[in-house]
């Protein structure tokens, strides 16, 4: 049952992110280019995405003792802006500028079968294995400093 509530989760992602655009390279370079020929749309996109957010924060995360297919729910509980977090922002966020491209829309961009996509996906898992690798030997002496979010990961 997870793992059809799991596909059922990402392909109505999937679809969110058709229907709105975001898979769109050239429409979200245009969306960040508020110097150029800016198209302000994705803002309403990102608004529901944080108003869907909030509501189910606000009445299912704070209201309900444990979800429904798991045995807790995985919330960071580092609240700590270090140089780690500053850094991956860094290059999710150029990366996404030149490109045009993040996670989701590129795994669902996959049916394209564009070249530039799949060389997208490929320098991704290949920053994921870096970071991976680099959390873990950072960490390997401290296991207490291991986020709450890696731990997750590790037992999936």
């Amino acid at each position: 049952m997870k793992l059809f509530i799991s596909l059922f989760c990402g392909l109505l992602f999937g679809m969110g992110l058709t229907i709105s655009q975001m898979v769109n390279p050239q429409k979200v370079i245009n969306f960040l280019d508020i110097a150029g020929s800016w198209d302000p749309s994705l803002m309403f996109v990102m608004g529901g995405g944080l108003l869907v957010f909030g509501l189910g924060f606000f009445f299912v995360i704070k209201k309900t003792a444990k979800p429904l297919f798991a045995s807790q729910f995985f919330i960071p509980e580092r609240k700590l802006i270090d140089k780690n977090l500053l850094i991956g922002a860094v290059f999710f966020g150029a990366g996404w500028g030149l490109t045009g491209i993040c996670p989701g829309p590129a795994v669902t961009n996959i049916l394209t079968f564009e070249p530039k996509i799949f060389a997208f996906i490929a320098m991704m898992l290949v920053g994921m294995y870096v970071a991976r690798s680099t959390l873990k030997s950072t960490t390997a002496t401290d296991s207490e400093n291991l986020s709450t979010t890696m731990k997750a990961v590790e037992t999936d």
